[in-house]
């Protein structure tokens, strides 16, 4: 090779060695895509007496056995003042922290999940804690603000940093009704907005989630972020739910799963934001059938455009009916996880 064009080669190699250090900047490495497990029944399991077992039947920690499978984030949420239902109840502030530390010393990422009720909360029902019955408005604001700041305080003290955190649960219809109801945006905007400025005041980096239920549905996501926009609500991620089971006549995913790809695909380009599947399930019964919907809504998620769908998070795979009466978890009646799991194992 003549003496001029070799260094027009090496000048060549040497603007693209340069330009790919510019990108592989130290901490722009893409972080690994979640795989979750909401677990918030997992304490009152295991103080009742239930024992966990790995695929091969022995004893093991729930966490070692959902790590094995592929599992990587914790979903966890809190309630205002619970009871002590062991199905309906716990998940206190208290709990909430404890489970959150159990999470980080196993190696998982964390997401907090407000419900901003003191049990339940979801697209049926979005009861206000009975500590925040009677007051007015302006009061509202604060409760949210202080019971938010609190809980993300100690979640601080205790030495968590949550990756994304969920201001309320499900919630198409608002939350912390009557107030924050869609009824009334301008309100619902300024509660939701509450949460978001308590979260970033003790955790800056900490991605802030609104989250909908039946994430196939374009029209409802539309309609509600639209409105959000409108209104001037703070969010970072938008969250979706996606049970078949729920859906008109029970239809097999196969039915829907498009749809859900094809809405979270119209989230990113139309609100320039990144998407997550928070909560997911299938039935206990059909563990193969709720392996292949997992498999398929993993790689809808994955196939967001710009790597703006972040995972998919499974909610109570833990929670065996035998405990829970829960139709929908990834758990058997021999105790060790069905083959459901399994998808999470997938690269």
């Amino acid at each position: 090779m003549p003496r001029t064009n070799a260094l027009i080669f090496l000048w060549f190699l040497l603007m693209i060695f340069s330009a790919g250090c510019s990108v592989l900047k130290p901490g722009t490495k893409k972080k690994a895509f979640v795989k979750g497990a909401d677990i918030g029944w997992l304490q009152q399991m295991e103080a009742t007496g239930y024992k966990f077992y790995n695929d091969d039947g022995k004893e093991e920690d729930c966490f070692k056995i959902l790590k094995d499978h592929g599992i990587n984030t914790i979903r966890l949420r809190t309630w205002v003042n619970p009871s002590d239902n062991r199905a309906s109840g716990h998940n206190s502030k208290a709990e909430t922290v404890a489970m959150a530390v159990r999470a980080q010393k196993w190696g998982m990422r964390v997401m907090i999940n407000f419900h901003y009720s003191d049990s339940w909360a979801d697209p049926g029902k979005q009861k206000k804690p009975a500590a925040w019955e009677g007051h007015d408005f302006p009061q509202l604001l604060k409760d949210v603000y202080d019971y938010t700041y609190d809980v993300m305080s100690d979640l601080k003290t205790a030495g968590v940093t949550p990756e994304w955190v969920q201001v309320g649960n499900e919630i198409p219809g608002g939350m912390i009704y009557p107030e924050g109801s869609v009824k009334n945006w301008p309100q619902l905007a300024q509660l939701i907005n509450q949460g978001h400025d308590a979260i970033k005041a003790v955790s800056p980096r900490s991605k802030f989630i609104l989250h909908l239920d039946r994430g196939n549905d374009s029209e409802l996501f539309k309609t509600w972020f639209d409105n959000a926009k409108a209104h001037g609500a703070k969010y970072d991620i938008i969250g979706l739910s996606y049970y078949p089971y729920w859906l008109p006549g029970k239809p097999d995913y196969t039915l829907s799963i498009d749809d859900l790809g094809k809405n979270m695909n119209d989230l990113v380009a139309r609100y320039a934001k990144e998407v997550m599947v928070v909560e997911v399930g299938g039935e206990d019964t059909k563990p193969q059938n709720t392996y292949d919907m997992l498999v398929a809504v993993i790689q809808k998620v994955k196939a967001v455009p710009g790597g703006k769908g972040l995972g998919v998070i499974y909610w109570e795979p833990q929670g065996a009916r035998s405990w829970s009466r829960y139709n929908l978890s990834a758990w058997g009646d021999d105790g060790r996880p069905t083959k459901a799991l399994d998808a999470f194992l997938i690269k």
